[in-house]
């Protein structure tokens, strides 16, 4: 499907929606950061009540920091506000919450933007992805480290902990001076906020509420990013025959959600979406969607069937489509009989 064959207007389609709305952003701003510190405020004072309760209440908040995060990532494409220095400021501050540095995490997600799909542009901002053909040549010790950082327990299990305190923690190779001032910031802040909140409510308190939080927001957003390029029939083709748009709109799915998901991830499902027009803001997805019928004729995913991306870890450049391991060596085991 290429989207010229079905609409050549679409980027006087996307216009309009690419303009933010100061009164929208700064309600869901209100609405998603004020109930985040009043449910962390609930955690710490049910404390006394019961742990459990405290646990429970960590599963909202890890709901609406992932909220925080759709903020924070807007506010990296510069769509939530008019002004520059607004999605600057916002951005930062709603970094902190989720610990991410605004202008490493800006960087790599522009760079996953500009080569979505393009097998030649594959690493950064990303889920590492090989083909097939690129699998089958590794060493037996390459095809182990591929299949532990596709095992699910590894990418769900470890991956919010390396991201949080590691990968984020410091510089990318190449980084501006800019970028660099901002993480050491960041991990500066960061350090400042945890050890006075420490202090001031205890560690092992503190350590609770906000490490759950932190990683069951992080297993939830490791698993949106997945899902959403990680389908049967995605894109990916060699830069020679990429296309943005259809990178855009094979190459990113719908994740069709609950309302309650779907507000809480703040319409992220409408992913193929933000992938034609990364200025839209979040609250303007929807309605593109639903004025537009091409929009709405892309891969659809809903909340059983994407649990079958799991199985999905190679990509075969023959056949366009993801397979597991299994029926890669059965590909392999064929091709010498």
């Amino acid at each position: 499907m290429n989207i010229e064959e079905l609409h050549c207007d679409w980027r006087k389609d996307i216009e309009p929606y690419q303009n933010p709305d100061v009164k929208k952003s700064t309600w869901q701003l209100i609405n998603t950061v004020v109930p985040f510190f009043a449910i962390w405020a609930a955690a710490y004072f049910s404390l006394s009540l019961s742990v459990w309760l405290t646990v429970a209440l960590t599963i909202p908040a890890a709901g609406f920091l992932i909220r925080i995060f759709i903020i924070f990532h807007d506010c990296c494409h510069h769509s939530f506000f008019k002004s520059h220095l607004a999605n600057e400021i916002v951005g930062i501050l709603t970094g902190l919450l989720a610990f991410f540095p605004y202008h490493q995490w800006k960087y790599e997600h522009n760079v996953h933007h500009a080569g979505n799909g393009n097998l030649n542009r594959r690493g950064i901002g990303d889920i590492m992805t090989l083909t097939v053909q690129e699998y089958q040549a590794r060493s037996k010790f390459g095809k182990l480290l591929y299949r532990l950082y596709r095992n699910p327990v590894v990418m769900f299990g470890l991956g919010p902990i390396f991201l949080v305190l590691l990968q984020y923690r410091a510089n990318r190779k190449g980084a501006g001076r800019k970028e660099r001032l901002n993480t050491y910031l960041t991990d500066a802040a960061l350090m400042a906020f945890v050890a006075v909140l420490c202090f001031l409510l205890g560690w092992r308190q503190f350590l609770l509420i906000e490490g759950l939080i932190l990683y069951l927001s992080g297993i939830a957003g490791i698993w949106l990013f997945y899902v959403q390029h990680q389908f049967e029939d995605s894109y990916f083709e060699k830069a020679e025959n990429w296309d943005y748009v259809s990178a855009a709109l094979r190459g990113s799915s719908f994740y069709k959600l609950p309302k309650v998901l779907q507000w809480l991830t703040g319409n992220i499902g409408f992913h193929h979406i933000h992938h034609l027009g990364p200025r839209i803001p979040n609250y303007h997805l929807q309605s593109l969607y639903e004025r537009n019928a091409y929009l709405q004729t892309v891969p659809t995913v809903g909340l059983l069937s994407s649990l079958r991306a799991l199985r999905y870890r190679l990509w075969d450049e023959d056949t366009k489509q993801f397979m597991s391991f299994r029926s890669a060596l059965f590909l392999k085991s064929k091709q010498h009989m």
